[in-house]
């Protein structure tokens, strides 16, 4: 946080549009969101994520940052954890209202509809900061119409690292586009690992005990058939889940070749 009041505006680089941070929100003294104003020509599929970075002495520093607002907002919003010795996140974590950051021109990512095959269920499975790219696809009109459920696990280690909690237990209430769809198909289902809480299942362990399916109607397993699943966070995660995927019979997708389940390889290794 800062006890700064006086905004930070920064040089203009060719390479990179400069946006100006709208709001921030601290959810602990780690986990942060912010927005800045959309560009006029800038377009992006739900899920996908962006590079975004201040200026140093030298170049831009930049990193790549899941977008958490949905394809249509007018704001560009980010989740985002503060690493004590961070490059980037150390200088983000103080930023206030005013400030400009560096926003790349081009999205990219594997997270979207586009890279699945058709399926009846979809579980977007997320560690940390992971949950980001899911806040834009579980606010897409377009996934309601493509799934008969959309089930979001979030898995944390503390429960103020539970981002975003009040508008997914209320399942999307307010959302002017989602609303009613999401009464009906949308399922969240939290679970903290180092403090008591009513879940401390890591995912890997509710995938293979059935806790994955609590409220939600069908099967309680996975079934290449029927499910579609996307996955961001930590590197163990996504590769457990992937090899329990791998040994029912999915088949990981892409952009180019759509099909049972996808990763974010941005972010791993």
């Amino acid at each position: 946080m800062s006890s700064r009041t006086e905004a930070v505006k920064i040089a203009p680089n060719d390479a990179f549009n400069t946006q100006t941070v709208l709001w921030v929100k601290h959810w602990n003294d780690h986990l942060f969101s912010f927005a800045v104003d959309r560009p006029a020509s800038m377009r992006f599929r739900s899920g996908e994520f962006v590079m975004i970075g201040l200026p140093t002495d030298a170049r831009p520093l930049l990193r790549a940052y899941s977008i958490a607002s949905p394809s249509y907002s007018d704001e560009i919003e980010f989740l985002s954890i503060a690493v004590q010795d961070g490059p980037l996140t150390s200088r983000l974590r103080h930023i206030i209202p005013g400030d400009e950051i560096y926003l790349a021109r081009k999205t990219t990512g594997t997270l979207v509809a586009d890279a699945l095959t058709p399926g009846k269920r979809l579980f977007l499975l997320s560690t940390g900061t992971g949950l980001a790219p899911f806040l834009s696809v579980m606010r897409d009109p377009d996934i309601y119409e493509r799934y008969e459920q959309v089930v979001i696990v979030h898995s944390v280690r503390r429960v103020s690292d539970l981002a975003f909690r009040d508008l997914l237990e209320s399942k999307l209430a307010g959302d002017p586009l989602v609303e009613e769809e999401a009464a009906a198909k949308f399922r969240y289902i939290p679970t903290v690992t180092r403090e008591p809480f009513e879940r401390a299942d890591r995912i890997t362990t509710m995938m293979e005990s059935g806790g994955l399916f609590a409220g939600v109607d069908g099967e309680p397993k996975l079934d290449p058939a029927t499910d579609r699943v996307m996955m961001c966070g930590s590197m163990d995660m996504i590769r457990d889940c992937s090899a329990i995927l791998e040994r029912l019979g999915f088949e990981e997708g892409s952009n180019a070749k759509p099909a049972d389940f996808v990763i974010e390889k941005a972010f791993v290794g």
